[in-house]
């Protein structure tokens, strides 16, 4: 019996939303083989938001000038589509179409047909109806543009090129229990040796194929056993145990671990081979006071870095405050209340108020502005171009970057710079951003195995018994 040939599958149109541009300049060579279209309305809301500083504007003009190069060629018949393999350099290889006249009739009478969303659904709706043999979709990361895209029976769908993970429950956690079997397994294949202060074991197995670099493990039987991975080889993985900061005696300017992740937190941060931190955790879980404790520590008491470095994402969780007075610093000064607290911790006199007078007070004063001479509050607008030296850097509320936020970030690190990302994939403030697509997940799993980069989620809340029930009840 002759076989018959199945007819190639027709190329998706996809109709890209503007906030598509705004999150990702380069997301229009993102959908390999298949066209794209843009309606006039994107094109004119890209214009309105091409002045500033901001990253939004940045994006905007990155997507004019990219369009510009695809338009270059003047041989093109616009109406056939624009191929877009040699601008994108290969890897997209569909093609380019621009609505070239507005709708002759609106297509979506029933809506506002002022506004810049209907227009752009209006768009889409009459691609549909004039390329029936064609799936047509909708890309937006607007939920409510989505909606209504549904609403009114259009396919539509959220932009998933930058989406890491689908639920953040499945991100890497940084650490795992081990089973007591783990060590029955090895028999004659462990090995072990002392160095320095810490014992080493080469391990092999199933379960050591699984495990990255800087993952910690622990058994917590009767002799609790805690270790990190250090290095991995086909033949198997070699085992570090840990310092402990759990004590006084371990403390880190007078901060002693909670609990096992907060010291595996600790025992990345101190680590000078580690180039990069990334520490999640819910509020309270202690990210900030950690970080500047072992900065102060390797700052001011080893002398390994010139200065601490603190900045985060200006993203208000009520109502702005407004254009605020004075130096950068001072302009940053609000949205760096966790550093003061931390200060204060950190450096709390164990006397009574009543016996705070004279050279105490002045004594704490002094010892909180010498601190703050070493620190330094940047903000994230004047990063670019910049190249830290021998620094401590802290970003906070990484949860509210983009990927390419983070990557603008990431690469100001020159010789002998750390650089901490801290956040809570809880607390997303920044619109069209979700778990899935932060910057804090893209960072930590682009990051996973990398041999002087380190991951640890921190699960329990140590502020207080109020916070970590506040935490836990109300979602």
């Amino acid at each position: 019996m002759p076989t018959t040939k199945k007819a190639p599958a027709k190329k998706r149109l996809f109709v890209l939303d503007t906030n598509v541009f705004m999150h990702d300049p380069s997301s229009i060579f993102r959908f390999e083989e298949h066209d794209i279209f843009i309606p006039l309305e994107v094109l004119e809301e890209l214009d309105n938001n091409k002045k500033g500083h901001s990253e939004i504007s940045r994006n905007s003009r990155q997507v004019s000038r990219t369009l510009e190069v695809i338009l270059s060629d003047k041989s093109v018949d616009m109406t056939k589509g624009i191929p877009l393999k040699k601008a994108s350099g290969g890897i997209a290889t569909g093609c380019l179409f621009l609505q070239i006249d507005s709708a002759k009739r609106p297509a979506l009478s029933e809506l506002n047909p002022d506004k810049a969303d209907n227009k752009i659904l209006d768009a889409v709706r009459t691609l549909a109806e004039k390329h029936k043999d064609r799936q047509v979709f909708l890309v937006s990361k607007d939920i409510n543009m989505r909606i209504k895209a549904r609403v009114l029976g259009i396919s539509v769908e959220d932009y998933q090129n930058d989406k890491v993970i689908e639920d953040s429950d499945v991100l890497y956690t940084g650490a795992r229990d081990i089973p007591s079997s783990f060590w029955d397994s090895q028999g004659k294949d462990l090995e072990s040796w002392r160095g320095g202060s810490h014992t080493f074991y080469k391990v092999s197995g199933p379960l050591a194929k699984e495990l990255s670099v800087n993952e910690f493990v622990h058994f917590l039987g009767e002799k609790p056993f805690h270790a990190r991975v250090t290095k991995k080889e086909d033949a198997g993985i070699t085992l570090r145990t840990l310092d402990d900061h759990t004590n006084e005696k371990g403390s880190i300017y007078g901060i002693s671990a909670l609990n096992n992740e907060q010291n595996y937190a600790l025992n990345l941060l101190l680590d000078p081979d580690i180039d990069l931190v990334t520490l999640v955790g819910k509020a309270g879980s202690g990210k900030t006071l950690l970080a500047l404790a072992a900065g102060l520590q390797q700052t001011i008491e080893n002398n390994r870095y010139s200065e601490i470095i603190i900045t985060r994402v200006t993203v208000p969780a009520g109502e702005d405050i407004g254009f605020l007075p004075g130096t950068e610093e001072e302009k940053m000064s609000p949205w760096m209340g966790a550093l003061d607290d931390s200060l204060d911790v950190l450096h709390k006199d164990h006397e009574s108020d009543a016996d705070e007078k004279g050279s105490l007070v002045w004594q704490r004063a002094a010892t909180k502005d010498l601190l703050r001479t070493r620190i330094k509050v940047k903000s994230l607008n004047f990063m670019r171009g910049r190249t830290f030296i021998r620094k401590f850097v802290i970003i906070d509320e990484v949860q509210n970057l983009t990927p390419k936020q983070v990557k603008m970030l990431i690469t100001r690190a020159g010789p002998g710079t750390k650089i901490i990302c801290l956040g809570n994939l809880e607390q997303i403030d920044t619109p069209y951003l979700t778990e899935g697509s932060s910057g804090l997940t893209y960072l930590v799993d682009r990051f996973k195995g990398w041999k002087h980069g380190g991951h640890i989620i921190l699960h329990s809340g140590e502020r207080s018994r109020l916070a970590s029930h506040a935490n836990e009840v109300l979602k």
